[in-house]
């Protein structure tokens, strides 16, 4: 028996494309020794400034200003924006389920993201063309947990909320799912998440 499910609504980092901010790091102290590290703290420190980038609060250039500060100046722009985005690996398991999915459920992709990351880092996928859209926190000014980037999905897909399910490693971000009347999964592996969808009876 199918679900009541109509779209499929997957967060990207850690779910479709695992990352890793050690890849910042050892390439930065290849530039100068520690550089990374020292780069890192001051970012984890400052997480603000990062969330504020992914609803476009700050531009693509006060952003970059703030990071060449960050590293003492000692990185070009260009490298700068290529080392920063220079995070992702494709999950192949979970990606190789979007076509199949694809067949009989609309795929939306909702990411807390931002521009340098999608234009240096992960636009190149070609899963990404599985999606009927991508709803990006730069593009909406709204980030998860917030009810607004959920209520843009459902803009797009024009279906009651109740046939929206989303899947993110976040535990925080799919109870704020649920709190939309969605259903949800918290990504943790691609074999649990299997097992899920078929629970739910979401066809494979």
């Amino acid at each position: 028996m199918k679900s009541d499910i109509k779209v499929i609504v997957f967060d990207l980092g850690n779910v479709l494309i695992p990352f890793d901010y050690n890849r910042i790091i050892v390439a930065m102290n290849k530039i100068d020794v520690g550089l990374g590290d020292r780069f890192i703290k001051i970012y984890y420190d400052n997480y603000n400034i990062h969330r504020e980038f992914e609803k476009w609060e700050l531009s693509n250039d006060e952003f970059i200003q703030i990071l060449t500060e960050w590293t003492e100046n000692k990185i070009s722009e260009k490298n700068l924006k290529h080392i920063y985005a220079d995070l992702f690996t494709e999950n192949k398991e979970t990606t190789a389920l979007l076509p199949i999915l694809k067949q009989n459920y609309k795929l939306v992709l909702l990411s807390n993201t931002n521009f340098i990351h999608q234009k240096y880092g992960w636009e190149k996928y070609e899963f990404l063309k599985h999606f009927d859209k991508l709803i990006l926190s730069h593009e909406v000014g709204s980030t998860k947990p917030e009810e607004k980037i959920f209520r843009a999905v459902e803009g797009f897909t024009n279906e009651p909320s109740e046939s929206h399910i989303f899947i993110d490693d976040i535990a925080e971000y799919v109870e704020a799912a649920k709190n939309c009347s969605w259903s949800g999964i918290q990504f943790k592996s691609h074999n649990q998440l299997v097992t899920d969808f078929k629970k739910l009876r979401i066809l494979l």
